[in-house]
């Protein structure tokens, strides 16, 4: 018998971790396989921020509808039928004869990864106590370095090898990519239980889900909300553009891309686990959650100014840079995920969850679009990359003015759950 106390629960916490690493692996196919994709079809850097663009819309919109899904079906159920539905629409870019049907697959693949992290917030809300939950979330979080470690050169040598049954190596990455998502549900269905489950099957019902204008009424609920739409602007940037920024500003073939590209998510993986890590450290050391949480959401937004020097150094010191900024980026979304668990209840955790999410992917829509148009028009990398360097900043400056205590907001008594 399991209980929220037991080893069992890092076990339930490396899994999440793999279905995030799949997620950044899915999501990372398109900007690293698009030179191989262009020799097909022509795709100009407005044309390719639009596809990052459709792939965020829907992921912003499920992230509330995933939210909302978890704690309406539970976490078991809910991430199981979200991943399934992610990873075959991950599968269809193969089969895409043009932009548009890429563009229809990238929307597919964002509505499925929406979910996700609500599922991945839930899940430690149900399975860790306070003091550990920064540390399971970084562990969780991690995944998000782990598939971009995994996804350049994977990527990379997929393209260079796979010819299978006449299909371009290109739509190979989507093919086999989605199928090891389908093969993490067989795991899932497998190990995961709410601990209300294991520990008594016949347990009282929990209480409904909270109404969204109630959580929305909330000052705490919209500050969060927007630091995630700032800092979450930057880090789509970074993903989805480092690829190409190095075959277009630094002469890379796909090759080199996927010998080096995988550097900062190594970093981003880091970020996740010490940043975690800081805050329950310093939450046993007798800290306050307030404290623990906006220290290291302020140490982690101090390395991100670095990234502006990227245009004026070598190639070796543009992989350092972003690296820094992969490790304070993720340190920083370990923590800020996190806040929703230690201003709500569980039952809604999966919701505010999911407005946070479609904060930060609209943040990112906003940024890639000033991205590919100020590209296409003239410009270099250089005022983006500026832009990138500040948000995080801004964003913590938010964080402070707008969730002044860190602490579980007043609720209608109907709707609480420990």
């Amino acid at each position: 018998m399991s209980s929220p106390s037991s080893p069992h629960r890092w076990t339930i916490a490396l899994l999440v971790s793999a279905a995030i690493a799949i997620s950044y692996l899915d999501r990372q196919t398109l900007p690293i396989a698009i030179g191989e994709i262009q020799r097909e079809f022509p795709i100009s850097n407005s044309v390719k921020a639009f596809l990052d663009s459709a792939f965020l819309l829907t992921y912003g919109l499920m992230y509330v509808g995933g939210g909302r899904l978890m704690d309406v079906l539970g976490t078991r159920r809910g991430f199981l039928i979200i991943m399934v539905f992610w990873s075959l629409a991950c599968a269809s870019h193969g089969f895409a004869g043009g932009v548009i049907a890429l563009a229809a697959s990238r929307l597919l693949l964002g509505m499925g990864e929406g979910g996700g992290f609500p599922a991945a917030t839930r899940v430690v809300a149900e399975w860790f106590p306070v003091k550990d939950r920064a540390t399971a979330m970084g562990i969780i979080n991690a995944g998000t370095g782990l598939g971009g470690v995994i996804a350049p050169p994977l990527i990379a040598a997929i393209i260079l090898n796979v010819h299978w049954l006449g299909a371009s190596s290109w739509r190979w990455v989507f093919f086999i990519t989605g199928a090891l998502g389908l093969l993490w549900t067989v795991a899932w269905f497998r190990i995961y239980r709410s601990p209300d489950e294991t520990l008594s099957p016949s347990a009282a019902p929990s209480p409904p889900p909270i109404p969204m204008r109630d959580l929305l009424r909330f000052r705490e609920t919209w500050g969060v909300i927007g630091a995630k739409f700032l800092s979450d602007a930057a880090w789509y940037f970074y993903m989805f553009w480092l690829p190409k920024y190095l075959l277009d500003a630094r002469g890379f073939n796909i090759k080199a891309v996927g010998s080096v590209a995988w550097i900062p998510f190594a970093a981003a993986a880091l970020g996740c686990v010490v940043g975690g890590g800081l805050s329950s450290w310093l939450l046993h050391r007798g800290h306050s959650v307030n404290a623990a949480r906006k220290l290291a959401l302020g140490l982690s937004a101090a390395l991100m100014p670095c990234v502006m020097l990227v245009p004026h150094v070598s190639v070796p010191w543009v992989i350092f840079l972003f690296s820094v900024a992969f490790f304070g980026q993720q340190s920083w979304s370990t923590l800020v995920m996190i806040l929703p668990t230690d201003l709500f209840p569980k039952n809604a955790v999966g919701t505010v969850a999911g407005f946070v999410g479609l904060g930060g992917a609209l943040g990112g829509v906003v940024l890639g679009q000033l991205a590919g148009y100020l590209l296409d028009h003239g410009f270099s990398y250089t005022p983006v990359l500026v832009i990138a360097g500040s948000l995080h900043v801004v964003a913590f400056f938010l964080i402070l003015a707008t969730v002044r205590s860190l602490r579980p907001l007043p609720l209608q008594p109907q709707f609480l759950q420990a």
